[in-house]
């Protein structure tokens, strides 16, 4: 679908880049790498930590995100969900910290991840991951960079030795039928996400149970660099429903999305314990 333009896009994606600087600098202060976080955390309900880094950055980027756009609706992981999104143009879409549990252990694969959609689809975004030194972003038509730089997905076609990151399940019962190269999973979905975006791999599998804000800001990064994230039988993703949890998904090179969406229906054609 053609999206209108979005007014004054790279001056906005200036200013979203700078609040998601700072917010990365209000979680780095919590952070210890190597390390038990020094901030409080608790569980919520569901048993999904949170930190009160999560909550500080969240309170943040609320502000200033709806400073820079107010006619935008909320939807973020920690925030009270409001069906008003469901009426708006636009939406920011915010994970504060995606990948709660390796900020909180002191591993790296962390980031915050801002998207704004318009009429349901991700038109800008960016991933920042201070502790990887790595800041993504995209604007809708304009491609992806990664610290400033153009990035673009590998040239895989074949899964023969094609590098893939996701749940080991997964992961497992794909390589029963391809002769791939399975690497660690990466906790954060957006990180996941954008390596395939840079090249680091070339596909990454989602489990189900993904929320908007793990994905829309990675995922227009990953098609602006030429990658797709699809459903398992290629469906399309969509945001800003009234229920936002996705089901299984897969996210590659374009040129290897054909190859990955027929081995993934010969696994559901063995049967879902395949997977």
């Amino acid at each position: 679908m053609s999206m209108p333009p979005l007014p004054d896009a790279t001056d906005l994606l200036q200013a979203v880049h700078a609040a998601c600087l700072e917010a990365g600098e209000i979680a780095v202060d919590l952070f210890r790498p190597g390390e038990r976080t020094a901030a409080r955390t608790w569980s919520k309900s569901g048993g999904s930590p949170v930190t009160e880094a999560d909550i500080g950055v969240d309170t943040f980027l609320r502000i200033r995100l709806e400073a820079l756009l107010p006619e935008a609706a909320w939807l973020s992981e920690e925030t009270i969900d409001d069906a008003l999104r469901l009426k708006r143009r636009f939406v920011w879409v915010v994970d504060p910290i995606d990948g709660t549990r390796a900020f909180m252990n002191g591993l790296p694969d962390w980031a915050v991840c801002v998207a704004l959609l318009d009429q349901g689809e991700p038109v800008l975004g960016i991933v920042h991951a201070p502790a990887c030194d790595a800041t993504y972003q995209a604007l809708r038509g304009g491609g992806a960079t990664r610290n400033g730089n153009a990035i673009a997905t590998s040239a895989a076609t074949t899964l023969a030795a094609a590098r893939i990151a996701g749940p080991k399940p997964m992961v497992d019962a794909l390589a029963e039928i391809a002769r791939i190269e399975p690497v660690d999973k990466i906790p954060s979905l957006a990180l996941r996400l954008t390596r395939i975006a840079d090249a680091t791999i070339d596909a990454g599998l989602i489990s189900t149970d993904a929320r908007d804000w793990d994905l829309a800001a990675a995922d227009l990064i990953l098609q602006e660099a030429g990658g797709l994230l699809s459903g398992t039988d290629g469906e399309a993703v969509v945001y800003n429903r009234e229920t936002p949890i996705h089901g299984r998904l897969i996210a590659s090179a374009g040129g290897l999305s054909a190859p990955l969406l027929a081995a993934m229906r010969r696994l559901r054609d063995a049967g879902p314990q395949r997977l």
